[in-house]
């Protein structure tokens, strides 16, 4: 499979999160992209899996899938 995006960097700052996909840093605000992220424990947010593709982002703990393209599309300036 060809890779789609490439996710440099996940982290979390209190009712924030910050990707770097793409050499693009993003600050996203947890209500306005997922109540079960915002809702989780900092080792529920820490326990991901990004896509082989980079096409998507997965936390086990919680059952939550994120799409990059969602992502990009809706928080992208």
């Amino acid at each position: 499979m060809i890779a789609t995006h490439k996710i440099e960097a996940i982290r979390f700052k209190k009712d924030f999160i910050m990707l770097t996909i793409d050499g693009n840093e993003l600050t996203i605000p947890l209500d306005k992209l997922s109540g079960k992220l915002q809702a989780a424990t900092d080792v529920e947010r820490a326990m991901y899996r990004i896509s082989p593709s980079g096409y998507g982002i997965h936390w086990p703990l919680i059952d939550e899938d994120l799409s990059v393209n969602g992502i990009l599309r809706d928080f992208a300036k």
